[in-house]
């Protein structure tokens, strides 16, 4: 009789153990028919996602009309779109994220493109104004320049400065002899600016390089809950890995408290509403409810003067209102992500070995028991002195990065329609050169990378493409 019980009791929980591993598999198969696309066109990443109504439809159009098409300069005819600038790097959000993909150093002309940025920050001297600054955005400006060269100026507004870019090579040799080269830019101010046009800057002036991020899977990266990502912290480096990532905490526009950030390069924007936000006052000077301010330091007196847009006339005073700043936030959190297809399984179980994955955490499961996977932990780290840029973001000091998500890395340049770059100043012209320029924390897992033979290389960055 007890056998026959215990006999039962394991009939019972191997059912209830098919019937969650089926309910799990449906919800997969569901989650991926909405969120996933086969697209292997330019325009993979521009897909919105599957059943949304009339109204989710409507709302999606309409961010994606302000995200594609231009801003001009106020006043014009075109009152909905006039408030660019008045100093301004690009007026639309494609010029910086092509296909809603990652941009590129050079333009097709050879110019550098203007989604290719040069952030600005000084040492805090520790004044009550520079904490000021550090508690609410994360780094102290430039006085003279603000935190973002502007390239372009509307009518009777001077530029700001225009980007230079000097690099020296370096070459790398593996213990098989096989080298490679990289190439290190070359710092400092007469070598990253020119034609400077409000005067000479702070002298501690830290200019930071960035090329624009691929927008890919926004909306999912959001669904991650903050008790995932501090799950995976470990600042203190406690096990003893060598690895101590930890979360950035930074200051919310929106709840106007502190909260994790998971944006950008240094993860220093919590939310996909307020980097949309940021990066239409840095990069088109548009006004919005969370940063209401012209994009103007208190020595550019052309642009304080310089007219305002036609949003001042239609009864609001932001050149991007609230309902259309979440339409754009609402286009991106709705965007289909690619769907990979691993072909290359011993790439993979390398890729794991020699500890890539200990930071590009390959899954995360959703509160609707969906797995995404993004190959990022969302977390900060020091990537050594190679990749510093001496810029604070918050938490973030002059050497720690996110860890960017892998997930359709190798499908940039589909996106791109050439030849792509990569890490935050898109120095690397491959993913092996990025994996080259890997110190800090990654520096054991690098060096793990550089011992293996060749053709176990070619395995790992196959593994990496197919993502």
């Amino acid at each position: 009789m007890l056998k026959k019980q215990k006999y039962n009791l394991w009939l019972l929980s191997v059912g209830v153990i098919f019937h969650s591993t089926l309910i799990a598999s449906e919800i997969q198969k569901k989650f991926e028919q909405t969120y996933y696309t086969s697209d292997q066109s330019k325009n993979m990443l521009s897909h919105s996602i599957e059943g949304l109504n009339d109204e989710q439809i409507d709302q999606f159009m309409l961010g994606k009309s302000f995200f594609r098409i231009p801003w001009v300069e106020a006043p014009s005819a075109t009152t909905a779109r006039d408030g660019l600038g008045p100093l301004f790097s690009a007026n639309t959000c494609t010029s910086c994220h092509p296909n809603n993909g990652v941009s590129s150093i050079y333009n097709d002309i050879g110019d550098i493109s203007r989604g290719y940025v040069q952030r600005l920050s000084i040492p805090s001297d520790g004044s009550k104004e520079h904490l000021t600054q550090l508690s609410l955005q994360g780094f102290v400006s430039e006085p003279s320049y603000g935190s973002q060269i502007s390239i372009n100026g509307t009518k009777n507004v001077p530029f700001e400065a225009k980007p230079k870019l000097e690099f020296e090579t370096l070459s790398v040799t593996y213990p098989d002899g096989e080298s490679v080269a990289l190439k290190k830019p070359i710092l400092g101010i007469h070598n990253q600016l020119q034609q400077l046009q409000y005067g000479k800057p702070h002298k501690e002036m830290i200019i930071s390089n960035r090329i624009a991020q691929s927008l890919i899977g926004m909306g999912l990266l959001e669904q991650i809950s903050d008790e995932q990502i501090l799950a995976n912290e470990d600042i203190e480096d406690i096990d003893n890995d060598g690895i101590s990532g930890k979360a950035n905490r930074v200051y919310s526009l929106v709840t106007k408290q502190e909260a994790i950030g998971r944006y950008t390069w240094k993860a220093s924007a919590p939310s996909i509403l307020e980097q949309t936000a940021n990066a239409a006052h840095n990069d088109m000077s548009l006004t919005t409810p969370l940063i209401p301010k012209e994009n103007c330091t208190q020595n550019q007196i052309e642009c304080q003067k310089a007219p305002k847009g036609d949003a001042l006339r239609a009864g609001t005073p932001f050149d991007l209102p609230q309902q259309r700043l979440e339409a754009i936030s609402y286009y991106l959190k709705n965007l289909k992500v690619p769907k990979s297809v691993i072909t290359q399984k011993e790439g993979e179980k390398l890729f794991n070995t020699i500890g890539c994955a200990k930071c590009h955490i390959p899954s995360f499961t959703l509160s609707s028991g969906a797995v995404i996977k993004p190959y990022t932990d969302m977390l900060l780290h020091n990537m050594g002195e190679g990749l510093a840029d001496g810029r604070v973001e918050f938490l973030a000091n002059g050497s720690e990065w996110r860890t960017a998500p892998l997930w359709a890395i190798g499908k940039r340049e589909i996106t791109l329609g050439k030849k792509a770059q990569y890490l935050h100043d898109g120095r690397a012209d491959s993913i092996e050169e990025a994996i080259l320029w890997h110190g800090g924390e990654a520096q054991s897992a690098k060096e793990q990378f550089m011992q293996l033979s060749k053709q176990n290389r070619e395995k790992i960055i196959k593994f990496i493409k197919e993502l």
